[in-house]
């Protein structure tokens, strides 16, 4: 694997990423796709344990802050650590959003809304195929 670390940055070829990662993970990752609601792998997952990036496999999400907001995609209160994710303005599709991006590798994840449940407020609407489960 012809990996290159920057600042503990993961950085692959194009090509790379696409023999590593699944077409749908790649459209999501590298190209900020977004799957079909109430489609994705984890939308309806219950089982306890560590959601990590599925291109890089930094822990991004554990399932005690995963909750059902009936959105389509799985959502989360907070990331793991905080530095585990990097948020960027998205100004695309007409709207004004905060884009979540894995800080190792800088795959597309999501995005985070103001509109979710306490404690924190927020709601990390995240696309099934950027993570993996690791069941605890």
């Amino acid at each position: 694997m012809s990996d290159t670390k920057t600042s503990g940055k993961v950085v692959k070829s194009e090509a790379e990423w696409r023999k590593e990662l699944t077409p749908m993970q790649y459209a999501v990752l590298r190209e900020k796709a977004t799957e079909r609601p109430f489609s994705g792998e984890y939308e309806h997952e219950h089982r306890k344990g560590t959601y990590t990036c599925a291109g890089c496999g930094q822990t991004l999400f554990e399932s005690d802050t995963k909750f059902d907001s009936g959105c389509g995609w799985p959502s989360f209160t907070a990331p793991a650590a905080d530095s585990h994710v990097d948020e960027e303005r998205d100004v695309s599709h007409g709207m004004i959003r905060t884009e979540v991006l894995c800080s190792k590798c800088d795959g597309h994840l999501g995005h985070v809304f103001p509109d979710g449940p306490g404690p924190t407020g927020l709601r990390y609407c995240i696309n099934s195929a950027a993570l993996k489960l690791q069941p605890k």
